[in-house]
């Protein structure tokens, strides 16, 4: 009985390391590069995101002309824009969309240094994961790791950038003319909570643009340590 035991527990033990073997080959060797270097890496590509996609936004129609980050209206906000308009106020309207997208251009400016700080929060831990993870791993990543701190900081400083570029009187005079529509529904929106999370999407995904560019073009990899970590995943 022992020795079918002992005869079992061998093969077993056989079968799991052939299979281990067979899963160690599928797996991208490091060629020494240890998960500190990857970590550099990484963060100089959330680095190069920041610098070179994320400055793009605080320019005058960095958001507001840039379709894939441009703020529309939430849907609360939809009706008051086809309200105004059918009652002659395109112009108006057309204003009200485009503070939206200035005070997002105007706070982002304010903001970068945070995310800049942000990005040295991955760990060695992480670094070989997120690697090989898809396109924008790193990207998630570090939404995950900032997205609600970053939401308390932001906030203040869209509410004081729809200040500083008007978008505050503007949307009061917008909705008091539409809360004075005879059969119409007051609405009373948080704009800032709005415009906050949408700047905040847009800046990610300004981010995942660059961190794309750089798994997927060999062109991209502009410095030696781009080009050596990023081998890994090829």
């Amino acid at each position: 009985m022992i020795r079918k035991f002992l005869a079992v527990f061998l093969i077993f033990n056989l079968t799991a390391c052939a299979e281990l073997q067979e899963i160690a080959k599928q797996l991208p060797q490091s060629g020494g590069i240890g998960n500190a270097e990857i970590a550099s890496g990484l963060r100089q590509a959330l680095d190069f995101g920041i610098d070179k996609q994320v400055t793009k936004l605080t320019q005058t129609d960095g958001f507001f002309k840039n379709e894939l980050v441009k703020i529309l209206l939430p849907e609360e906000l939809q009706k008051v824009d086809k309200a105004l308009r059918d009652i002659g106020l395109s112009k108006l309207a057309d204003e009200g969309l485009k503070v939206l997208n200035r005070a997002a251009e105007d706070a982002v400016k304010e903001a970068t240094p945070i995310f800049v700080d942000a990005v040295k929060g991955i760990t060695f831990a992480d670094a070989k994961n997120i690697l090989l993870g898809n396109n924008d791993a790193a990207t998630q990543y570090l939404t995950s790791k900032t997205q609600t701190a970053l939401y308390d900081k932001f906030n203040p400083v869209i509410k004081n950038s729809f200040a500083k570029v008007g978008a505050d009187e503007i949307w009061n005079n917008l909705i008091n003319k539409y809360n004075n529509i005879p059969f119409t529904n007051n609405v009373n929106p948080d704009l800032t909570d709005y415009v906050t999370g949408e700047a905040l999407k847009g800046v990610y995904t300004m981010i995942a643009v660059e961190e794309k560019e750089i798994r997927t073009k060999l062109s991209s990899r502009t410095t030696d340590l781009l080009k050596k970590v990023f081998a890994l995943q090829d």
